[in-house]
């Protein structure tokens, strides 16, 4: 599945590809004709991988929110950075968004690009009525992202909680 944008293409990895991530980033690479950053994945960021990849072997219906996109630049086919859904939606079709861009593509208005579509797209989905988003209280550049998306602030505590309505 893929989702197209003015400067971006944002592609959602499968099973195998989540594998490839992880294990063989150059075969990765080589499948989805991009290219992407060679520093090993930070163990956090890691860990988180390889539960969606269990999570996805578990729920294969529901692989979509299970998965990451990578965001990938058009011009050079460069993956910039990855988004995600948290989980299915719930009871009250709300589903959170996760996000990350690659240091060295901050400030170009790629994340802004990507979150709006996929947005956009995911309201498409008749179980989506509500996206959230959660910032910690320091990232005033998630903030403003979210907020030029459309998101309002919700709540504080020891993070900021964001919410963007299907309705307005």
């Amino acid at each position: 599945m893929e989702l197209e944008t003015e400067r971006l293409l944002l592609k959602l990895l499968t099973l195998s590809q989540l594998k490839l991530w992880v294990n063989n980033i150059s075969m990765l690479e080589v499948e989805l004709n991009c290219k992407c950053n060679k520093k090993p994945i930070d163990e956090f960021f890691l860990n988180i991988i390889n539960n969606q990849i269990k999570i996805i072997e578990n729920d294969l219906e529901n692989y979509i929110y299970h998965s990451f996109w990578f965001i990938i630049r058009k011009e050079d086919r460069k993956v910039v950075g990855s988004i995600d859904y948290k989980n299915i939606p719930n009871e009250m079709k709300e589903v959170e968004i996760g996000y990350g861009l690659e240091k060295q593509f901050e400030h170009n208005g790629y994340m802004t690009e990507a979150v709006s579509s996929f947005c956009k797209m995911s309201f498409i989905d008749e179980k989506i009525e509500t996206i959230i988003a959660e910032t910690e209280v320091e990232n005033i550049a998630s903030y403003k992202l979210l907020e030029r998306c459309g998101f309002k602030k919700y709540k504080e505590e020891r993070t900021h909680w964001w919410r963007l309505s299907k309705y307005g």
